[in-house]
């Protein structure tokens, strides 16, 4: 296959190699040269990896207790 390295450095990878091992937009790459040539390894990371530190910001407890208070009030109107 033939690609061409733009004025920016960028390369395209064929949708077809693309497709065949997986890669999506943002995937990382280990780049490494060995005897003039290029290595570009998919850096594969575990889901939960993927997920580390995502969620860093919400309070999740705080929103459970708020649904549950929400459940038990709604359970109460029912009842009555």
């Amino acid at each position: 296959m033939l690609t061409r390295l733009s004025s920016k450095g960028q390369m395209v990878i064929p949708s077809s190699v693309r497709k065949a091992l997986g890669l999506r937009a943002g995937t990382q790459f280990h780049l490494r040269l060995e005897e003039g040539r290029i290595i570009l390894e998919p850096i594969r990371t575990s889901p939960i990896e993927a997920l580390y530190g995502k969620y860093s910001d919400s309070d999740f407890l705080a929103d459970l207790e708020t649904e549950h208070e929400q459940e038990l009030m709604d359970e109460t109107e029912i009842r009555a």
